[in-house]
């Protein structure tokens, strides 16, 4: 099933388009890695789909049939995440807490399974024994894994992550990306991940978008599947 679909989206800064005339279809259920060369547009690309960026043209759309209760519950952790510094207040366990509430009411009353999920993502992400820190006690890796626990207390349908394994260790990495395979695969979620370690995630992605470009062209768009192999040009 498409999740998103992109047609002829034109976008740009200044006067100079980074992202131009693509078309892309984003499929649900699958663990996809955004990767290109720095300066390809990869997270804005991201924001396009999301809808956090209008594109000056060609449309962006998204499957209202993937809604839950009218809303397409999206986790979104951008770069950057380990820029909280030393006199951030809040504790580890409120951050993440702050993940459920918009599945909770009006006056945000936790439940005994709200608890439970903030434990759990917590523990899927070796944070647990954390919760009571102050964030800006943390390092930079454990800052975003933080972070990658808050998006997933959100329960979302789809999970995009921003070089999610930044400050990470090869174990931590390796850890993540296991878990994010089994959150596809043993609960029919989507992962779009931004990556420069193919080399590390090509084992666990089910496709592969590539941003590459030629000399005196634009950007291009190819889809690559699991198997490494080419299966057509988008855009």
């Amino acid at each position: 099933m498409v999740l998103s679909s992109m047609r002829n989206v034109v976008f740009g800064y200044g006067n100079e388009p980074v992202i131009d005339n693509l078309s892309l279809d984003i499929h649900t259920g699958q663990f996809i890695g955004i990767t290109g060369p720095n300066g390809a547009a990869k997270t804005t690309l991201l924001k396009l789909m999301l809808g956090l960026l209008r594109p000056w043209s060609g449309t962006i759309s998204l499957n209202k049939e993937l809604e839950d209760n009218g809303k397409l519950v999206i986790g979104y952790v951008p770069q950057q995440v380990s820029s909280f510094n030393a006199g951030f207040p809040s504790k580890v366990i409120e951050l993440v807490r702050s993940g459920c509430y918009s599945r909770l009411g009006l006056f945000r009353r936790f439940t005994a399974e709200q608890e439970q999920i903030v434990e759990r993502s917590l523990k899927q992400v070796d944070m647990w024994e954390f919760r009571n820190r102050k964030i800006g006690e943390l390092s930079g890796g454990q800052k975003q894994r933080i972070c990658i626990a808050r998006a997933l207390a959100q329960q979302p349908q789809v999970l995009v992550l921003d070089e999610p394994t930044t400050g990470m260790d090869l174990a931590s990495r390796t850890g993540f990306y296991q878990l994010m395979r089994h959150y596809v695969s043993q609960h029919g979620r989507t992962v779009i991940m931004v990556t420069h370690g193919l080399e590390e995630t090509n084992s666990y992605l089910d496709s592969v978008i590539s941003l590459e470009r030629k000399e005196n062209e634009g950007w291009k768009c190819l889809v690559t599947n699991s198997c490494s192999v080419h299966f057509g040009p988008e855009g």
